[in-house]
């Protein structure tokens, strides 16, 4: 079996996260007492398994960011992201020494991201070149356009995506000037990799790993992390 290249890790946190009508931009507000940056950056660290971790922020919460500490093994300093998440990926895709040959893709928001989901989607991608990991869709899914129904698809085919979305960087280079080229606004990471024609792994996550998106996603956060808080001092 060849030794897996070098991979590196985007954090992704330049968003204003205004639908979690909080005073800070989202990645910086904190979660059991740290930001939601910091947790997501940790578990990165903590895992061994990247050369490089590398946060791409706004700009404008440079002197925020800096004022974290942040001293994460492997951990680089900061890029400044764009408007859109594709602006965001590209600015951190340009930053990363050539040796990095695969990337994960991570949202700040998903701090709870566990290190056994982490392994899974890592080791799926050296295998296939691109993975993501997402949960299956519980509910029934419609395709709706202009308040009509068009299509329901077969709800065992539909599944949520989440991150970490790991790819290899040639792949998500070329997907990225294509998508430029053709004026394409993926949703997703791995979508860019998708319209490009190559193939993409789905893992399923086996702990919940939830995106801070409005305040009730905050509240669930905290729900889980105490929970599993509580199970670890349990267990010790």
């Amino acid at each position: 079996m060849a030794r897996p290249g070098p991979a590196a890790a985007l954090v992704l946190a330049a968003g204003r996260g205004e639908r979690l009508g909080h005073a800070l931009p989202k990645a910086f507000v904190e979660l059991g007492g740290r930001s939601l940056l910091e947790r997501s950056i940790s578990i990165l660290a903590e895992s061994g398994l990247f050369e490089l971790i590398l946060p791409v922020i706004a700009e404008r919460d440079r002197d925020r960011y800096e004022a974290l500490g942040l001293s994460e093994g492997g951990l680089a300093p900061p890029v400044f992201g764009g408007d859109e998440r594709q602006d965001s990926v590209r600015a951190g895709l340009e930053a990363l020494p050539a040796s990095i040959e695969r990337v994960a893709i991570h949202d700040a928001a998903r701090c709870l991201l566990s290190g056994s989901d982490l392994e899974a989607v890592m080791e799926a991608s050296r295998r296939t070149g691109a993975a993501l990991l997402g949960e299956r869709t519980r509910d029934t899914i419609k395709r709706v356009v202009e308040g009509r129904v068009i299509e329901t698809p077969d709800r065992r085919e539909c599944w949520s995506a989440q991150t970490p979305q790991v790819v290899r960087v040639d792949w998500m280079k070329a997907a990225m000037a294509a998508a430029t080229r053709n004026g394409r606004l993926g949703t997703d990471d791995v979508q860019l990799i998708e319209w490009e024609g190559h193939a993409v792994s789905m893992i399923e996550a086996t702990h919940p790993n939830p995106k801070v998106t409005r305040p009730e996603d905050l509240l669930l956060a905290e729900a889980l992390l105490a929970a599993r808080d509580e199970q670890v001092r349990t267990e010790s």
